[in-house]
């Protein structure tokens, strides 16, 4: 079951955003998301707008879905020239799922080259897939570099057989290795994705995989904590008993241990995520938490554009149906206020590794937070201590 989208007003049919938009554009980036919502199984923990081919039905195909996406692509750049946001070259492409690596490559190719010649990309233009380990070969790697991917995140996850099993995981572990070779060989960056506290997972379960990303030598990893979302499978194995609820002192004993291991090689510079060189961190997430702009295209995809947040009809089936009659896919939207903006600020910068200015924050909250040593200080910023990460969301409330 996918999450439900949320409440907001209706977005108009034919995409239409206020005027407003245009206020500090230039100022900020723009990058457009992918959106692939295709498996070809469902993993228990997964609660993203994903479809495998039996839950598909009549009307929606994977075969027809880039043509689809360059439709959006298309009414997006319309859009913005009808908002008059003058044409800004895509910083940065992010394609994700679901499994992108299921469609051919030449799919994913076209859906950049429709990027690229609708916005232009800019030079030196980050361009991301996702792909599972088991979901690729040297050629289509090889085919996605030529079509100008530069980067690709591998979800392995774990590379313990049991967690994997716990999570529904298809891939062998022993095969990730190959496939970040055969990456590197191709010239794309590469990072890994990590998930902690599957329930089962002892710590040292936990360290074993952490050991095995840091020797694939990658140029970035993420490592998220589990969250066992209604409505999964997870979830009901959770709540009948089955298996074990993940508790917040595991989470933060392993998190803890990800950033002992992990920063021996590479530099957190978020929360959740570490990069070999500041130049390995991800540009697109990073333009998630600074509040700049992107379009995201696909079923259920999220787009924001100076503080207009809105949201895409979740079925492929109703997104390709909206584009062919020459609508916007849009099903909602919000139009953030001032005050709106000023905490999605906070929530989202106090992540960042570089500080966060401390400028029009309560001097009293700043200073507690600096005596109980959630954040250090430099002038002018402050910054999480990795205490301040466990407990990120409890720093974020007491400066807001």
């Amino acid at each position: 079951m996918s999450p439900q989208l949320p409440e907001g007003e209706s977005a108009p049919l034919d995409g239409a955003l206020p005027t407003s938009v245009r206020d500090g554009a230039a100022d900020r980036a723009f990058g457009v998301y992918l959106h692939v919502p295709f498996c070809r199984v469902r993993c228990g923990y997964c609660d993203f707008n994903t479809y495998t081919s039996s839950e598909l039905g009549e009307g929606a195909s994977q075969a027809t879905y880039a043509s689809s996406a360059l439709a959006e692509i298309a009414l997006g750049a319309d859009v913005l020239r009808r908002a008059g946001l003058s044409a800004r070259e895509v910083a940065t492409v992010f394609v994700g799922g679901g499994t992108p690596t299921l469609l051919p490559a030449a799919d994913l190719a076209a859906m950049i080259d429709g990027v690229r010649e609708t916005w232009g990309l800019a030079p030196g233009a980050e361009v991301t897939t996702e792909a599972n380990p088991d979901s690729v070969t040297p050629r289509y790697l090889a085919d996605l570099v030529a079509a100008g991917f530069t980067r690709v995140s591998f979800g392995v996850q774990s590379v313990v057989p049991h967690v994997l099993a716990t999570l529904d995981r298809t891939h062998d572990p022993r095969r990730v290795p190959d496939v970040v070779r055969w990456a590197r060989e191709a010239g794309l960056a590469v990072s890994v994705d990590l998930i902690y506290g599957t329930p089962g997972e002892s710590l040292a379960d936990w360290r074993i995989s952490l050991e095995a990303a840091l020797a694939l030598e990658p140029d970035h990893v993420s490592a998220y904590a589990l969250t066992v979302e209604p409505g999964t499978a997870l979830h009901r194995r959770v709540r009948s008993g089955e298996l074990p609820a993940p508790t917040g002192d595991d989470e933060a004993a392993k998190y803890e241990l990800a950033d002992e291991i992990l920063g021996r090689e590479l530099g957190w510079y978020e929360i959740s995520n570490w990069a070999r060189t500041p130049a390995d961190r991800c540009r697109h997430n990073l333009a998630y938490w600074r509040g700049d702009d992107w379009w995201g295209i696909g079923p259920g995809a999220h787009s924001h554009v100076g503080g207009v947040r809105w949201w895409n009809v979740k079925h492929p089936r109703a997104y390709a149906n909206r584009l062919a009659a020459g609508h916007s896919p849009a099903h909602g939207r919000e139009i953030l206020d001032d005050e709106a903006q000023r905490l999605e600020r906070v929530m989202l910068g106090t992540r960042l590794a570089q500080g966060f200015p401390t400028a029009g924050l309560d001097p009293r909250a700043v200073a507690g937070l600096i005596a109980e040593e959630l954040v250090t200080f430099r002038p002018g910023t402050i910054t999480l201590t990795r205490r301040g990460r466990l407990l990120a969301d409890t720093v974020v409330h007491r400066l807001t």
